[in-house]
């Protein structure tokens, strides 16, 4: 009973759907029924009229013989009633008074019908009098409408005296109309109960695709894991269940990141407070001798940077992801700001025993970015470069414009990298095996080159690996060379 109830409500899709079709459908008929019935009512009149005014003309000569001749009456009525049967139609010859009281009126000669009371409207036949022309109209035979044409019957160029009037039901139209009406009526019935059934069952497939999508997103937003939807059409509905499995997908990236970001934020700030703890409690010691203790205040240095850059990087993601972190760009001198760089890793370069060679031109490559930001992003991709190569390899940093760009390449010569590093190296806290670091630096660089309408390229060779940062030598509104 519920569910009867249910299919019921007419705030339904379905219900909804299956009425306006319905509505559209007796509006549409109705329409069409006020508009045919009248019509074909008048164009079947008119054709009547037609037929009856030809049959006038051909046959108007019999009956204009007549006249002047001294012919008996019943020879005369055999002769009308001969010409009524020819042309189908009551005929009715009457004759024009010239004199007495009543000039000008109209009286019956003879009427085909046998004993029949001439009770005709004679409208028609006044008109073709005076014209002295044919003339067709609609007249009454007693209670009933009929057809009526009128023809003058002359033998001279004297006034007319006599005019025939032939008259014919019109009952048969009416008929032929009333059938056709009957047949709208019938098919207007039928087309009703197809639109209200067929309305009705394809709203019910489009409701159910609605509910679909409405139950996966409650789903969704409970937080329960949702299958794909099916696409089962290319129409709207298939393009909106397109746009949600799309919209699903990145919302379960942005979780998975979410707890991603939750665990390696979580651990990665552990391991130095659990290791500033064992070593400040280590320190409290008295037995330690002077060169353990500097070595435990160096590691507790170690970590205490590593905090310190672990919360400037999660401090920049917070900004880059709110859109709060502001950019500045100006034309810049690629080879100044990278040279400023690199000068802040000589001890980073002499504990690594590693060389640093900067093929940087001297007039400098010219970009329209903001310098805080390049070297910020410089620092990154030299400490990774550091990181990732072993102890006396080299690091070449370059600079060049190609392309209608200006490029700033950082490369190492630390090997090949494995093709799911390539994959996963701008990913959010994620390092290589045996890699210390947080796994931010590389994410925030792209980022902030995207944020200046630029790119970071990645080009992993079998010998070394290089990123190449690429930024506009223009503003975006300049369309200078």
């Amino acid at each position: 009973m519920s569910r009867l109830t249910e299919r019921l409500r007419p705030d339904t899709i379905a219900n909804k759907v299956a009425l306006l079709l319905s509505a559209i459908t007796v509006v549409a008929f109705g329409a069409s029924f006020l508009y045919v019935v009248p019509q074909l009512r008048e164009s079947l009149a008119q054709q009547s009229l037609t037929d009856l005014s030809h049959a006038a003309t051909r046959t108007q000569d019999r009956l204009a013989a007549m006249m002047g001749a001294d012919i008996p009456r019943g020879k005369l009525d055999k002769r009308v009633r001969s010409v009524a049967d020819e042309s189908g139609a009551r005929v009715t010859v009457l004759g024009v008074q010239r004199s007495g009281p009543n000039p000008g009126a109209l009286y019956v000669i003879s009427d085909s019908p046998v004993a029949t009371e001439v009770n005709l409207s004679y409208g028609v036949a006044d008109s073709a009098v005076d014209t002295g022309e044919a003339a067709t109209g609609v007249g009454s035979d007693g209670p009933d409408t009929v057809g009526q044409a009128a023809v003058p019957l002359h033998t001279s160029d004297e006034p007319t005296e006599w005019v025939a009037l032939y008259s014919r039901s019109l009952e048969e139209v009416e008929g032929q109309v009333d059938l056709v009406r009957t047949q709208v009526l019938i098919a207007g019935l039928i087309a009703l109960v197809i639109s209200l059934f067929g309305g009705y069952v394809v709203a019910r497939a489009l409701a159910r695709r609605v509910k679909r999508l409405d139950d996966a997103a409650r789903a969704m937003a409970a937080r329960l894991e949702v299958e794909p939807l099916p696409i089962d059409s290319d129409d709207e509905l298939g393009q909106l269940t397109r746009s949600f499995n799309d919209m699903q997908e990145q919302l379960a990236r942005v979780d998975r990141a979410r707890r991603d970001f939750i665990a390696n934020a979580s651990h990665e700030l552990r391991t130095p407070i659990f290791s500033l703890a064992g070593f400040a409690e280590l320190l409290e010691s008295e037995d330690l001798d002077e060169e353990t203790r500097e070595k435990f205040i160096h590691q507790i240095r170690e970590q205490t940077a590593r905090l310190g850059k672990l919360s400037v990087e999660l401090l920049d993601l917070s900004r880059l992801d709110a859109g709060s972190l502001e950019i500045h760009p100006e034309r810049v001198d690629l080879s100044e700001v990278t040279q400023s760089v690199l000068g802040e890793f000589g001890p980073a370069l002499t504990n690594h025993h590693s060389q640093l060679v900067a093929n940087l031109p001297e007039r400098g490559i010219q970009a329209w970015c903001d310098p805080v930001r390049v070297a910020q992003i410089v620092r990154i991709l030299v400490d990774n470069a550091l990181r990732h190569t072993p102890d006396g390899a080299q690091v070449t940093v370059s600079a060049q414009r190609r392309n209608g760009a200006a490029e700033l390449a950082v490369a190492d010569s630390g090997g090949s990298m494995e093709q799911e590093a390539q994959d996963r190296v701008f990913d959010r806290f994620y390092t290589a095996d045996a890699v210390s670091g947080s796994g931010l630096g590389l994410a925030i660089a792209k980022e902030l080159a995207e944020r200046m309408g630029g790119r970071i390229a990645l080009d992993a060779g079998p010998e070394a690996t290089t990123f190449t940062l690429v930024l506009p030598v223009h503003a975006p509104d300049d369309k200078g060379g």
